[in-house]
Parts: structure tokens; sequence; C-alpha cells
């Protein structure tokens, strides 16, 4: 079976936050409210960070957009829901029930980018449950890709590849 890195679905979701906002955005746009849009769109990392890290701008953004309700809201519930059931402190049968849940509620929700990310948590459901059971990521590999990469930008004026591969096995 294929693990699917949990951190990697919870992106998915928060990328169809993002497409959500942007379309509000464009609205905002193209009804002409450019005060209305500019304001907005500092609306962004509002949505995006995790909301124990919000200065007090953000937090106000948020509350803003709480009393307005709408789409983005809507969105920003399922992803903040989302990320939630990743948190660490359930069970794989409570995550399992969960994302069920959670699956069943984007799925109806109407909003597009949402109901196409359910689709995908749903395919490689299996997965994301397998590489919780097994305790598995792919942080270390990420880290080290990181690490790589970056011996490879700084290699750049090397004469041969194998002086960037030296850095490298160090």
């Amino acid at each position: 079976m294929i693990c699917y890195d949990p951190f990697h679905a919870v992106k998915l979701i928060t990328d169809a936050l993002d497409v959500e906002r942007r379309k509000a955005w464009n609205e905002l746009r193209a009804a002409g409210d450019a005060d209305a849009a500019k304001k907005f769109k500092g609306a962004r990392w509002a949505l995006l960070k995790n909301p124990t890290d919000l200065d007090d701008g953000q937090a106000a953004v948020l509350r803003k957009l709480r009393r307005r309700g709408g789409d983005v809201w809507r969105a920003y519930t399922l992803e903040e829901a989302f990320r939630a059931i990743f948190s660490g402190d359930l069970t794989v049968q409570q995550t399992e029930q969960l994302i069920d849940r959670w699956l069943s509620r984007a799925s109806r929700s109407r909003l597009p980018a949402f109901v196409k990310a359910a689709k995908t948590i749903r395919k490689h459901r299996d997965g994301i449950l397998a590489a919780l059971r097994l305790g598995i990521n792919n942080a270390r590999a990420e880290g080290l890709n990181s690490v790589v990469r970056l011996i490879f930008t700084r290699a750049r004026g090397f004469h041969s590849p194998q002086a960037a591969l030296a850095l490298v096995a160090e």
C-alpha cells in the first residue's frame, strides 16, 4: 500500500481555500469595488496561517470575515476542520471517522475547489490512514532534498559536477 503524508493532504485543502479566496477577490475587483478588493487581498495570510499564530490585525480580519460569512468563511471553516483532524491527539479510528465526516461535508459544500479536493482525499484516504497507522511521513527526505538543492545552488560556479557531489557526500 502507498502511504500519503497527511501534511500534503492538508496542503491540498489549504490550496483549495486559497482558490476560493482568490475567486472572491476577483469577484470584488470585477464588481468595481477597488477599496473592498484591496482590503480583502490582505486577508490571505489571515486565512492561511495557523489561528494561534495570527497577529492582532490578522485576527481582526478573520473576525470581519466571520461576521460577513459567505463562501470564504465556509471554506475557512472546512480547512480548519481538516487541519484539526491531524493535530496529533486522535487515534487512527477517530481520525478515520472525522475524515469521513469531513469528506461528506466538503462534498456537499458547493465550493468547487473543496468538492474537487474532497474527491482527491477520498481517492487517497486509505493511504493517508496507512501513513498515520504506521507513523510514516516524508519530512526527512524533503529536508535532505532541501539541503542538497542548497548545496547545488551554492556550487553553481564549480567547474565539474564531481565537486558539487563531493559537497553532498560530506
